[in-house]
């Protein structure tokens, strides 16, 4: 039975997307085609769970004129969506990436949240929490918010024997590691910093996770990019390796690991096939020109490739 997956987005944007020739310093490249989508990690694993027919609600803020374009983009996905009102502009962000997968992606910071509208958020968020099997904590913080805003989630959320996955960066995903969710997901660049350590070999790699799990998380991943990704679980320490693919753009395939990981958790998966549906995911979506998301048709493909090693 699939129960509904949450998705909280607490600093959403609208996403420019371009594609250019080419990408190549101090020389002239010539745009190819342009898009506009909703983007935050937790908008995105909305997008990957409803494609892949699971049930998903996504929570996220909205304010100003582009807040107005962003809740009109995240309608057309298809999926329900719950707008907590805040009263500055969306931010927008800026991906250029060319054809041969180069990409350079700049984010604004986002829009200060005065009390008010954190606290009103998190009523919301925790009264639809009730109806829910999961609840993922995605992305970056705003101005104004503490950093301890996601651990407090996780606190209260525990209570409610719904279980948390966490995919943040910076002090965020400090504090709330310590608050024990059941799942925090890493890429290597945020384990870095937050592990203070530069992570160049895969003995570094395998130690990574095990510290982000002892740092308080029930299981932990890191994702690696083209090299996949490892986890563990406590009873077991597994590698996910995908197959060669010419990545168009990388940017999103994280968030696409974590959605189809939680996704696959949620119909009942053991850990280690959630851990290949997740790295399936994230290296057919990374196949793909632009911001964009494999089908679960185009990511079956990819898992039948996916190598699962069982680290000893």
């Amino acid at each position: 039975m699939e129960f509904l997956i949450l998705t909280l987005t607490i600093n959403p944007a609208i996403d420019r997307n371009v594609t250019a020739d080419r990408l190549i310093f101090e020389d002239r490249a010539y745009i190819v085609s342009t898009d506009e989508s909703a983007g935050g990690r937790g908008i995105n694993a909305s997008r990957v769970i409803h494609a892949f027919g699971g049930q998903t609600l996504a929570i996220l803020t909205s304010g100003g004129r582009t807040g107005a374009q962003l809740e009109e983009l995240v309608r057309s996905y298809g999926f329900p969506v719950e707008v907590a009102p805040i009263g500055n502009e969306i931010r927008t962000n800026l991906t250029i990436t060319d054809k041969q997968g180069l990409t350079i992606k700049l984010n604004e910071v986002g829009p200060a949240m005065d009390k008010l509208e954190l606290e009103q958020l998190e009523k919301t968020t925790m009264r639809l929490v009730d109806s829910a099997s999961w609840l993922m904590l995605c992305g970056s913080l705003p101005p104004g918010v503490p950093s301890d805003f996601y651990a407090r989630l996780i606190a209260a959320t525990r209570k409610k024997k719904v279980r948390t996955m966490l995919d943040t960066d910076g002090e965020a995903l400090r504090f709330g590691i310590e608050a024990k969710p059941a799942l925090v997901h890493a890429n290597q660049q945020e384990a870095e910093r937050l592990l203070s350590a530069a992570l160049l070999t895969r003995a570094h790699f395998l130690d990574a996770a095990r510290k982000l799990r002892a740092m308080g998380a029930g299981a932990a991943v890191l994702s690696l990019g083209s090299r996949g990704a490892v986890g563990t679980s406590g009873k077991t320490m597994v590698e996910a390796l995908p197959p060669r693919v010419d990545a168009l753009c990388p940017i999103g395939a994280g968030d696409a690991l974590s959605a189809a990981f939680t996704w696959a958790m949620d119909k009942g998966s053991s850990f280690e096939d959630a851990l290949r549906w997740g790295v399936a995911a994230g290296t057919a979506s990374a196949k793909l020109p632009g911001v964009s998301f494999a089908s679960l048709r185009e990511t079956e493909e990819v898992y039948k490739l996916v190598e699962l090693r069982v680290v000893q």
